[in-house]
């Protein structure tokens, strides 16, 4: 079943609160006959209740529908107005096919009450899609609250990450020694290598102020992330990037590409003879696709699956399609929605 197409409990609250409509219409339509008359009050009460479960169910999936159609924040313009209007024809065209059917039992109704009956239709509308509306704006304004708190709550997580990284020296030993290296066999080359590893840091430190990055700017970040590893692997880590120009000015959570080619270098072997490559595509969809053949090392490394997590957890922060994570032959792919500006 699509996701329209569904009742809730707040769908049914509106009903309740729109119920006395139609006891008060019969009353209008056949006068105070409707209460005297028992056979009357029996079977027209049963056919409008009929109709207004009808009425009920069909103006309720046309509201959701809009929501589905129209469910930005900017598009409450648009929403309202075409469920109002749906609202108005539907309404009237019943109320009429009603009165015909009461003419068709042979009911006495009065045919000059059909204004009336028509005015508390356009009432009960209007109280029924405003109503909706209140409540469907309360429960995005909430959604919403929820997914900033969260955000600010990753946010700091995420800046935790980042000093955790500082002070952890793994990587930044790792560079210092390529550095030293460097220094004695090609000083121009050390130059270039502590520029680049300025480049990382320094962006590494702008992260974490920020909660999407373009992805021109964080493909510049990670040619001078690759250049630390290649210096350090050599052939062994090879990077291919394929990307749309029409795409540059896209966005991502930055750092995400540095975690994923980290993972691939963390539980893949590196090395000259089976070098590791990593791709990055994109596609007509807008989905940035990350892969890297897959050549695990014989002792199996430690996962905590922290970095794909907390990829997955900003697309969701975010309220954004979340990312896709899967494994085809001897590769290992992650696919990233790209978040248009």
């Amino acid at each position: 079943m699509k996701q329209w197409a569904t009742f809730d409990r707040y769908n049914f609250l509106i009903y309740l609160l729109t119920y006395p409509a139609v006891i008060i219409s019969n009353y209008i339509i056949f006068g105070p006959l409707y209460f005297q008359d028992k056979s009357l009050f029996i079977d027209s009460t049963i056919i409008i209740n009929i109709w207004g479960a009808v009425i009920f169910v069909v103006l309720t999936l046309w509201m959701n529908y809009m929501r589905y159609c129209y469910g930005a924040p900017d598009q409450f313009g648009q929403r309202l107005l075409y469920s109002m209007l749906m609202y108005v024809a539907f309404m009237m065209s019943a109320i009429l096919i009603l009165y015909w059917l009461y003419d068709q039992l042979g009911y006495p109704y009065k045919p000059e009450t059909i204004p009336w009956v028509l005015m508390i239709g356009f009432v009960t509308n209007v109280i029924s899609a405003g109503s909706h509306e209140s409540i469907y704006t309360y429960n995005q304004l909430r959604q919403s609250t929820e997914r900033e708190y969260k955000l600010k709550q990753l946010h700091m997580q995420q800046q935790m990450d980042v000093l955790k990284q500082q002070v952890n020296p793994h990587f930044l030993f790792n560079s210092l020694n390529s550095l030293i290296t460097l220094i004695g066999e090609d000083p121009k080359q050390a130059e270039t290598f502590t520029e680049e590893l300025s480049s990382v840091y320094r962006y590494v430190l702008r992260a974490s102020e920020q909660n999407l990055t373009d992805l021109a700017t964080e493909l510049s970040f990670i040619h001078s992330y690759v250049h630390l590893l290649q210096t350090r692997y050599g052939s062994g880590f090879q990077l291919s990037i394929e990307v749309d120009k029409r795409f540059q000015s896209y966005q991502i959570p930055p750092l995400t590409l540095q975690l994923l080619v980290e993972n691939a270098v963390k539980h893949n072997i590196v090395m000259k003879s089976k070098p590791l490559t990593v791709q990055i595509q994109t596609d007509s969809l807008a989905n940035l696709h990350v892969r890297n053949n897959i050549q695990r090392k014989r002792q199996g490394v430690m996962s905590t699956g922290v970095g794909l997590a907390n990829i997955l957890s900003k697309y969701e922060m975010l309220g954004q399609p979340m990312p896709s994570v899967r494994e085809e032959t001897n590769q290992f792919v992650v696919a990233l929605p790209l978040i248009p500006v």
